[in-house]
């Protein structure tokens, strides 16, 4: 009877080890979402920066000509 309870418990150990790393790796991917989800903000603005600037630029050429 020890052998069979034994390796209930471990089965269960191993279980709860599992739903501890899928709950660590959950976690992990929610904060890489929410860093990509920055950088891609970031790089947005950059962009619409860049955007503007090349805007100004090209009218500055054809006030030059």
């Amino acid at each position: 009877m020890f052998w069979p309870m034994l390796a209930i418990a471990l089965g269960f150990c191993g279980i709860a080890v599992l739903g501890v790393l899928a709950i660590r790796v959950f976690l992990e991917a929610q904060r890489l979402g929410l860093q990509v989800a920055a950088t891609t903000e970031t790089i947005n603005r950059a962009a619409e920066d860049l955007e503007r600037a090349a805007t100004r630029l090209a009218a500055t050429g054809d006030a030059l000509r």
